[in-house]
């Protein structure tokens, strides 16, 4: 059953820990990296058949098989992955950022935006196929301008890709596909073998192995962030229904054992409301045990004094998923300081941010909200600087350089500005 906790009355290292051992999954992943960095291919292959029960000859998703992907998800559903396309692309293609250029008597100074040329893309596999996170993650390396996006995901035992899957690759532009997932699919992106191209950087969720193993190839490759756990939190008044509220706890809950769903209200009538809810909403649900494990591992309802203190709390966790159902969101939406993504008002679950509202849900966990961001374009590009000075304009610059570099005892920085005008012997 749920946990109960009144705010003040139970230690604060109780309300606001999660904890996420990865001791054993460290020295497990960093084998792996160390088998496909040596082996390639042939390591990648041994480890799918021992993970994933699949004996595989080619790696890579060909056309064929996309195509009947496409033909056996069905045109209803290729046509909702369609409308979902749709409305990230409409929400990201605001994330562009562009070329500036500043131009002055003989300076000439700016910034290139450009999109990293090779990018790799994780999306799970295991316990549940996530088209969304299709769509997600590779819409905005395509607004970005990303030319190659090659995208890894877990075969079933028969070496087959759920064809959810390759339909959304196949909607959102995917250039390359191939069968593997786990440490070994990352390390495959990260270091390249005789099939997967080196990419420059990795993005999308997974396990917490291939969490680790992120981590661990990282300045490699770029990623994206380590996330753990998914997660929710509800910030909600008296005048909320607990039905609801107890349906999108669930709803969060059925992602993985880990998952956490937490409640904080200002109504003790509320907060016992729900947690009965939980209870008779729990058996009817089709995937009740992992539900179940994450609602008593995981789960808290927490009462508040009032709806500020309930935010208070709610920066201080710094959820991945934020839900405020209150009367007026908006006039609390400036309170909110450390969320991935803020779900406002009554008739915005978390739910729809996951398929369909357009914002990403590749989203920091684990308290990292208080210093990084969604998934978004900016993910996917780079930036360059350049500059241009005339030899005027230089030299009315270079002997505040020169002078600049001597106290940084960088006297050979000092002389490469004054040796242009014949006064390297002055340093």
């Amino acid at each position: 059953m749920i946990r109960m906790m009144k705010y003040g009355e139970v230690p604060n290292s109780e309300i606001f820990a999660r904890s996420y051992d990865t001791g054993e999954i460290d020295r497990t992943v960093s084998e792996i990296i160390a088998d496909v960095r040596a082996n390639g291919d042939a390591a990648v292959r041994r480890y799918t058949e021992k993970f994933d029960g699949a004996m595989l000859e080619d790696l890579r998703v060909s056309e064929a098989e996309i195509a009947a992907a496409v033909a056996e998800t069905g045109p209803e559903l290729v046509r909702i992955f369609e409308r979902a396309a749709a409305n990230i692309r409409r929400f990201h293609e605001k994330q562009l950022r562009n070329n500036f250029m500043i131009s002055e008597e003989g300076v000439v100074m700016g910034q290139r935006v450009l999109p990293i040329e090779k990018v790799g893309l994780y999306v799970p596999g295991g316990i549940a196929s996530l088209p969304s996170a299709v769509l997600m993650d590779a819409i905005p390396a395509k607004i970005a301008g990303v030319p190659q996006l090659v995208m890894v995901t877990p075969p079933d035992k028969n070496g087959r890709i759920a064809p959810v899957i390759l339909a959304a690759a196949r909607v959102a532009g995917v250039d390359r596909i191939y069968k593997m997932g786990g440490a070994q699919a990352v390390a495959a992106l990260a270091y390249g073998t005789e099939t997967v191209p080196k990419v420059d950087k990795i993005v999308g969720p997974g396990s917490a192995y291939v969490a680790m193993a992120k981590k661990q190839v990282f300045g490699a490759v770029a990623i994206d962030m380590v996330a753990g756990p998914s997660e929710v939190l509800i910030v909600a008044d008296a005048k909320s229904d607990p039905h609801v509220l107890a349906a999108d706890m669930l709803a969060q809950a059925e992602h993985d054992r880990l998952a956490t769903s937490v409640l904080v209200t200002d109504s003790p009538e509320l907060a016992e409301a729900v947690r009965a809810e939980i209870e008779a909403q729990l058996p009817k649900l089709a995937r009740e045990e992992i539900a179940r494990t994450s609602i008593d591992n995981n789960g808290k309802i927490i009462v508040a004094e009032d709806i500020k203190l309930a935010i208070d709390i709610a920066n201080e966790i710094a959820p991945e998923h934020f839900e405020l159902c209150v009367d007026d969101p908006f006039a609390w939406m400036d309170s909110v300081k450390n969320a991935g993504s803020l779900f406002l008002g009554r008739n915005t679950p978390e739910a729809l941010g996951d398929y369909m509202a357009g914002p990403n849900h590749t989203l920091p966990t684990l308290g990292t909200a208080r210093f990084s961001s969604p998934l978004s374009v900016d993910d996917f590009v780079k930036k360059m600087q350049f500059s241009c000075f005339s030899e005027d304009a230089l030299a009315g610059l270079a002997d505040d350089i020169a002078a600049f570099a001597k106290a940084e005892g960088l006297t050979a920085h000092a002389r490469s500005a004054l040796v242009r005008f014949g006064r390297e012997d002055e340093v």
